[in-house]
């Protein structure tokens, strides 16, 4: 184990402590100036960011590296640039998750129990080609007052480094009254300084890791630390024998071609016999205009075929394909004969992410998303719902698919925990008990203000 880790580390668990009592005040004067740095320059990440996508073009070009990830570095895409910036004053004006009365019950006379919300501690987030995630991950950690440790992927090195130095001068040109410590935001570079992390967990609370499936299963089997995250987005939408025709082709589309590489996109599209006919060449139609290639069972392929779409747009569907998440334009088909057959298909296939279905029967909805597992169940909407800014969380620190205390697109409520705290005058347990004091246990009114 290097020093050089072990301080990052300790740093980090040191920063944390002081965060642990920053003022609401201080973290937004903080996150504002952030603002104000990644303004400034601009330009010289942007021309940091051309270097990496220089870069990233010759891999992909020989097949080292995915084109999915390559869209998802490219930072001046779009208003890509803008929208981090704005996702940097949304968190600026979230509440502050901390210091949050949760429980409050009076024990006894002079006994009172709060639960109040506080800050998880030291947060290591590994990351693979998106850049923004320096910014965001770093803005939401010092909003909940945790403290950060980055590593992102090489493909990405000159972009993190442009970010992470606008985002540590933007702190250090703080005023002491306004201050944090500069060890709040750390970035590492390396694969062997992130295998050494990640035994460190007498520093470390958290593992966030966003990217590839092969990489979150790695750290998942690495580390004693807890790890919030999925590995795979594998989410269906799925057509019921009750759909709109007028809503179907719009949401299938959006779901599959919005953005494609990303984990929330539609990978399956499921489809009741009893409609086959009826909806699948009108959102077929849809998704070819778009540039998808669809895969489809026998039955799916047989109606396909009765289509003027053309021959070189479908194939017979594998096994494998119902378990693929392309992160393409290529969408894998299936009919089935029931509701009941659909939710069984997701919850053996799906990656517990987010799934949606499109039917105008209320009660077919309802049961779909009370028994289909997932973070996310929708009805009559695109699963690319399933994003933090989307739901109005300013940004994410990622999409969990665990059963712990933070599921689907986690905010800032993801990143605090909670600590009891009991106020007394002098009690002992030994006061309570047959022929002695009693509990009283009544609730004690919250006011947040």
């Amino acid at each position: 184990m290097s020093q050089e880790i072990i301080k990052i580390a300790e740093q980090a668990r040191q920063a944390s402590l002081v965060l642990q009592s920053t003022t609401t005040e201080q973290k937004n004067a903080t996150i504002r100036k952030i603002r104000e740095f990644l303004e400034k320059d601009k330009d010289a990440i942007l021309k940091a960011n051309q270097q990496d996508l220089e870069k990233a073009k010759a891999e992909v070009e020989a097949g080292r590296l995915s084109a999915s990830l390559f869209k998802r570095l490219d930072l001046s895409r779009g208003d890509k640039y803008q929208s981090l910036l704005e996702g940097v004053s949304d968190v600026d004006k979230l509440p502050d998750p901390t210091g949050k009365i949760t429980l409050a019950t009076h024990l006894d006379d002079g006994l009172d129990l709060y639960r109040v919300t506080c800050p998880v501690g030291v947060l290591l987030i590994i990351f693979e080609a998106r850049p923004e995630v320096v910014v965001q991950i770093s803005c939401l950690a010092i909003k909940s007052g945790n403290a950060v440790i980055l590593k992102g992927g090489k493909e990405a090195y000159n972009s993190n480094v442009a970010l992470y130095q606008s985002l540590q001068n933007a702190i250090k040109s703080l005023p002491p009254e306004e201050a944090i410590p500069l060890a709040s935001v750390q970035l590492v570079s390396s694969r062997d300084e992130i295998n050494e992390l990640l035994g460190l967990d007498q520093y470390i609370d958290l593992v966030i890791p966003r990217g590839s499936k092969k990489m979150v299963r790695y750290i998942q089997g690495s580390t004693r630390i807890p790890v919030l995250g999925h590995a795979d987005g594998l989410c269906s939408t799925y057509v019921d024998e009750f759909a709109d025709i007028n809503k179907s082709p719009k949401v299938v589309t959006d779901a599959k071609v919005n953005y494609p590489a990303a984990c929330n996109a539609t990978e399956t599209l499921l489809i009741h016999s009893a409609v086959l006919e009826s909806q699948l060449p009108a959102i077929a139609k849809s998704l070819v205009e778009q540039g998808v290639t669809m895969r489809a069972d026998e039955r799916a392929l047989a109606v396909l075929k009765t289509t003027d779409i053309p021959a070189d747009k479908y194939q017979a569907a594998t096994e494998e394909d119902f378990d693929t998440e392309f992160l393409e334009l290529t969408i894998a088909i299936k009919v089935v004969d029931s509701l009941q057959e659909a939710i069984g298909h997701i919850n053996i296939h799906g990656s517990h992410h987010t799934e949606s279905i499109i039917t105008e029967k209320k009660e077919n909805a309802e049961l779909f998303m009370a028994k289909v597992d997932a973070a996310g169940v929708y009805w009559n909407a695109s699963t690319r719902f399933a994003d933090g800014f989307r739901y109005g969380f300013g940004a994410e620190i990622g999409v969990s698919t665990n059963k712990t205390h933070a599921r689907g697109p986690v905010g800032l409520e993801g990143l605090v925990i909670y600590k009891y705290k009991l106020y007394g005058s002098g009690n002992a347990v030994g006061d309570y008990g047959a022929g002695k004091r009693s509990y009283i246990h009544s609730k004690i009114p919250i006011n947040q203000d």
